[in-house]
């Protein structure tokens, strides 16, 4: 998927993420900024690139601002910017139940 667009989701509430996708020109870029990104920065930057490639999104900059998400909620809004970024409103409920671990 190639794009040109860029699109944010969530707030920057306790207990939430605000994802940013924008065109990257190779692979997958991740800017997290997160209270516990020492901690749990690994795992945060790694799911949002697991749910990205799950999507088949390439080529995609992320900027991510935690203020202590779940990671229920990292992948909702990371799916949800994706679909939003494709212009998707056919969400394949069954395939993203399937992802919950």
């Amino acid at each position: 998927m190639t794009t040109n667009q860029t699109v944010t989701v969530g707030t920057m509430e306790s207990s939430d993420i605000m994802i940013t996708l924008k065109p990257n020109a190779s692979g997958i870029k991740i800017d997290l900024e997160s209270n516990v990104k020492k901690q749990f920065g690994a795992h945060i930057t790694a799911l949002i690139t697991e749910v990205l490639q799950k999507l088949d999104i390439q080529n995609i900059a992320v900027e991510a601002v935690d203020k202590g998400a779940l990671d229920c909620t990292i992948k909702a809004r990371t799916i949800a910017a994706a679909y939003r970024l494709q212009g998707k409103t056919d969400y394949d409920w069954e395939a993203l139940n399937s992802w919950n671990d």
